[in-house]
C-alpha cells in the first residue's frame, strides 16, 4: 500500500487523485506516522464504501471488547452474575437520582 505524507498530500494533490484511481487505497501519514487512509470511491460505490468501513470499525470495537472481557475474565460469568450485575447498576442508578 502507498504511503503519502501530509505534505505531499497539500503540495502534490492532483498527482495524488490521479495514483489513488490506480493504488485503490494510501496511508497518510505525518511524522512518519498513519494518520488517514484515502480510498478511492465513485458516486456509486461511496455509501457502500462508508458502511464497509463502518461494519468494520464495529466489528474491531467488538472485537477489543471481547479480548478486554477474556483478559479481565468477565468472560466466564454465568447468566446470574450478568443479572445481578444489570440490577446491581439499575439499583445504583436509582439511589443517584433526585
Amino acid at each position: 500500500m502507498k504511503m503519502i505524507s501530509v505534505r505531499d498530500l497539500r503540495s502534490k494533490s492532483a498527482q495524488i487523485w490521479k495514483d489513488l484511481q490506480k493504488e485503490r487505497d494510501m496511508v497518510v501519514t505525518s511524522n512518519g506516522k498513519p494518520v488517514g487512509i484515502l480510498s478511492a470511491a465513485t458516486e456509486n460505490t461511496v455509501e457502500e464504501s462508508l458502511n464497509a468501513v463502518r461494519r468494520a470499525r464495529a466489528t474491531l470495537a467488538v472485537m477489543k471488547l471481547q479480548m478486554e472481557s477474556v483478559r479481565k475474565g468477565t468472560d466466564k460469568m454465568t447468566l446470574q452474575d450478568i443479572n445481578r450485575e444489570i440490577a446491581a447498576a439499575r439499583r445504583e442508578r436509582r439511589q443517584r437520582l433526585p
